[in-house]
């Protein structure tokens, strides 16, 4: 016997029942993804993004967001919550109540073992879609590491990284650096 198949629903349906929801989902394409919760770790390095950023960019054209910001990406149709978000310039929002951001300039994600594959394939190819992004960092959970794309004039994304305590990453596009020793400040690692 086969499994029934599952309804499409349209986008308008989606933020009807997410604006009303308890626990936040994923839309892309007709499509609801339900979202996990995030660890301990995972909120620290939130926290202490919240603090470095938010002090970095104060008296800026840049703000920044975290946790429940949803973007959408026209391009692709999906509905999504970022880990962080900074929009440079007036944020344009889908529509008048004011939680779905249009035009992100950098995007954060904190990767955990559920999510890395999809945050550095499908969903970064999504994200590639929006042409007010200029910057992409991931963030690993398991030891100190920052990885930064940054797209070029001709399209072409760099890539850079780096890792351990000691070492600090530029997102020149915002004027803002992320000393990982501030990011991973109440963070503790594994031993092997």
């Amino acid at each position: 016997m086969s499994l029934p198949a599952r309804q499409l629903i349209t986008p308008g349906l989606y933020l009807e029942q997410e604006r009303s929801a308890t626990l936040r989902s994923e839309y892309c394409n007709g499509y609801i993804y339900a979202m996990s919760g995030a660890s301990l770790t995972h909120n620290r390095i939130t926290a202490s993004l919240a603090v470095v950023l938010g002090t970095q960019l104060r008296h800026k054209s840049c703000e920044p967001f975290f946790g429940d910001m949803r973007v959408k990406v026209n391009a692709t149709g999906l509905y999504t919550y970022p880990d962080g978000v900074i929009v440079c310039g007036e944020p344009q929002l889908e529509d008048d109540h004011f939680d779905t951001l249009l035009n992100p300039t950098v995007i954060i994600e904190i990767l955990s073992s559920s999510t890395e594959a999809y945050d550095r394939g499908d969903k970064f190819a999504h994200y590639r879609a929006l042409q007010s992004l200029t910057d992409y960092v991931l963030i690993t959970q398991h030891q100190p590491r920052i990885e930064h794309y940054h797209r070029q004039v001709d399209e072409c994304w760099v890539y850079f990284a780096v890792t351990g305590l000691e070492s600090s990453i530029t997102i020149a596009t915002i004027n803002c650096t992320l000393s990982l020793a501030e990011i991973y400040e109440r963070v503790k690692f594994s031993t092997y």
